[in-house]
C-alpha cells in the first residue's frame, strides 16, 4: 500500500479517536489540526525526485545532500530512528509551520496544560493558523491567564507520519538543521505522553551531543569551541530564567493583597532584564535572547523555558555515567521512562 495512503489512514484514525475521546477540547481545534497534517502530508514531494527533476536551485540541492548526510550521521552514529523521516519537502508558504499558545495563572509559575490523545498532556496548545493561535490566545487573556504565543518552525509527530523538511527551517545553516533533526528524532527513541521537561530536556541533551560529535566528525574544533561557548550562555540563560521563575513563585505563595503581589512581579520582570542586560554586557552580545527578553517575561513566557531545560543538567550527567555511549544512554533513559513521574526526578536528581 502506499505510504501516502497509509498515512491518511493514521491521520483519519487519529481524528476519529480525538472526537470520540473529546472532553473540554473543541472538533474544531482538532479539525484545524487535521487539516494542517493532512496539507503537509499532500503537498510533500519526495528530495530524491526532486534532486532528479534538476528543476531545483544548486543551493536548495545542497541543502538536500546535506540533510541527507544528516540523516545518515544520526543513524549509523547516534542511533536514531531516522527511517523516512525528512525524506521529502514541504513548501508551507508562511514564517513558521505551527503557532504554540503557551498560559499560566496570573500568581503561578505552573503552566496550563492540554492533553490530547497519544501525546498526553502538553503545556502548549498549538495552530496552524497564526489568527486562530492569537484569537485563542485573546481569550486565555480575558480569562485573567497570562500568556504567551510563539511560532514554531518544525515538529515531531512522535513516528506517527514521516515528518518532513519544511521551507520554515531550510535555509538554517548545515549545524542548525543537524540540530532540529537530532532533537526531533529524539523525540522517537523516548516520549513519555504529559511529561514536558522529561521529553524536551532529554532530546536536548541529545541534540548537543549529536552536533558536538557531527562537528568532530568533519574535523570542525573550532566551531566545537564556539558552540560550547553558545551552550554556556544558554545554560546561563535558563539558570538566570529559572532563578527569576523561583523567586516569583515563592512571591506568589505569601500572603499578600493581589495589587501588591502585581506590583513586586512586575518589579522582579523589570529586574531580570537588568541581569540579563548585565549578562549580555559580559558575554559582548544579546546572544539572540534580545526579542525574548523584549516581551513580557509573564508566568507563561518563563514556563516556555523552564519546562523545556530543567533537567538538562540531569541527563547530560546521566550520559557521563552512561561513559558516553549512547546506546547504554538511551536504554538508561527508557528504564527512567517506565517510572512514574516521582520516581523518574527522584531517580535523575
Amino acid at each position: 500500500m502506499d505510504v501516502k495512503i497509509i498515512q491518511l489512514i493514521k491521520l483519519g484514525f487519529y481524528l476519529l479517536f480525538s472526537v470520540v475521546m473529546i472532553s473540554c477540547e473543541t472538533i474544531g481545534y482538532y479539525s484545524q489540526a487535521a487539516q494542517g497534517q493532512l496539507g503537509l502530508i499532500l503537498q510533500r514531494q519526495n528530495i530524491n525526485e526532486l534532486v532528479s527533476a534538476r528543476n531545483i536551485s544548486e543551493d536548495l540541492k545542497h541543502k538536500f545532500e546535506d540533510i541527507e548526510r544528516i540523516k545518515n550521521f544520526a543513524e549509523v552514529n547516534l542511533g536514531l530512528p531516522v527511517g523516512d523521516n525528512y525524506s521529502s519537502y514541504v513548501d508551507v508558504e508562511r514564517d513558521y509551520l505551527v503557532w504554540n499558545v503557551f498560559a499560566a495563572p496570573e500568581f503561578s509559575t505552573k503552566p496550563s496544560t492540554w492533553c490530547y490523545p497519544f501525546a498526553g498532556c502538553v503545556s502548549y496548545r498549538g495552530y496552524f493558523s497564526k489568527d486562530r493561535a492569537l484569537r485563542y490566545a485573546k481569550n486565555l487573556e480575558n480569562q485573567g491567564f497570562d500568556v504567551y504565543t510563539g511560532g514554531v518552525a518544525a515538529y515531531s509527530t512522535l513516528g506517527w507520519f514521516d515528518d518532513p523538511i519544511t521551507s520554515t527551517i531550510i535555509n538554517r545553516s548545515s549545524n542548525q538543521l543537524a540540530r532540529l533533526i537530532f532533537h526531533e528524532l529524539a523525540h522517537q527513541v523516548v516520549y513519555i505522553p504529559g511529561d514536558t521537561t522529561f521529553n524536551e530536556s532529554f532530546a536536548t541533551v541529545v541534540e548537543n551531543e549529536g552536533l558536538r560529535r557531527w562537528l568532530s566528525s568533519l574535523g570542525q574544533t573550532d566551531t566545537i569551541g564556539r558552540i560550547n561557548s553558545r551552550q554556556l550562555q544558554r545554560q546561563q540563560f535558563v539558570d538566570l530564567v529559572t532563578s527569576y521563575r523561583d523567586t516569583l513563585s515563592i512571591l506568589y505563595e505569601d500572603d499578600l493583597p493581589d495589587t501588591l503581589k502585581r506590583r513586586k512581579k512586575q518589579e522582579l520582570q523589570n529586574k531580570l532584564r537588568q541581569e540579563f542586560f548585565l549578562l549580555s554586557e559580559e558575554w559582548g552580545s544579546g546572544g539572540g535572547y534580545e526579542s525574548w527578553f523584549a516581551n513580557s517575561l509573564n508566568n507563561a513566557q518563563l514556563s516556555t523555558v523552564t519546562s523545556y531545560n530543567d533537567l538538562v543538567p540531569n541527563f547530560e550527567k546521566l550520559l557521563k555515567q552512561s561513559d558516553d555511549d549512547l546506546e547504554v544512554f538511551y536504554s538508561s533513559v527508557a528504564e527512567l521512562a517506565k517510572l512514574n513521574e516521582t520516581q523518574r526526578k527522584a531517580k535523575l536528581q
